[in-house]
């Protein structure tokens, strides 16, 4: 019975070495999402861009993408197709262009909510979604939600004009 173990043990460290071995190769692909946090109110629409790169030997093609996030999020997808390359040439090193954009639904209450956002492909050119479903690469992105907008700039400007009125008008009472 202890042998069957750890023969199964051996087995399963085996199976997690090769696991990680197969995972080194999604490393010749880069993804990142810049900013990947952005504060909101709830109407709100949100831009997300992103960063991809291939500095591996050979060509990597991008066939789709994969959005989830949290309710009170709509995510448009779209930008991605249209703005990404069909496929990355080996030794492409960065490419920054919108990725997504965020509606925060009106009536979203305050928080923190949550997506992911995956870019799907492969080697082949030949083979498209939905046979070709590797995950490439994959990055969260944040959404802070706050109902109290944030003051446009012609508020400030009045406030900062007030008080400084306020304080040439104390200034001349003091001088008497």
């Amino acid at each position: 019975m202890k042998s069957l173990r750890r023969f199964l043990t051996l087995l399963v460290a085996i199976a997690g070495l090769l696991h990680c071995g197969t995972a080194a190769k999604a490393d010749s692909f880069s993804f990142t999402i810049d900013p990947a946090t952005q504060p909101a109110v709830p109407g709100q629409t949100l831009t997300f861009f992103g960063t991809v790169g291939n500095p591996g030997a050979s060509p990597i093609y991008l066939t789709g993408d994969t959005v989830t996030a949290d309710a009170g999020l709509f995510v448009d997808d779209s930008q991605f197709l249209i703005n990404f390359p069909p496929s990355l040439d080996s030794g492409v090193t960065t490419l920054s262009e919108e990725l997504f954009s965020v509606l925060v639904l009106p009536g979203t209450p305050d928080g923190s909510y949550t997506g992911m956002f995956e870019i799907l492909g492969g080697s082949d050119p030949n083979v498209q979604p939905p046979n070709d479903q590797d995950v490439l690469g994959a990055q969260g992105f944040t959404v802070y939600v706050t109902e109290t907008p944030i003051p446009e700039p012609s508020s400030l400007l009045l406030l900062l004009s007030g008080l400084v009125g306020l304080g040439g008008t104390l200034r001349r009472r003091l001088t008497r």
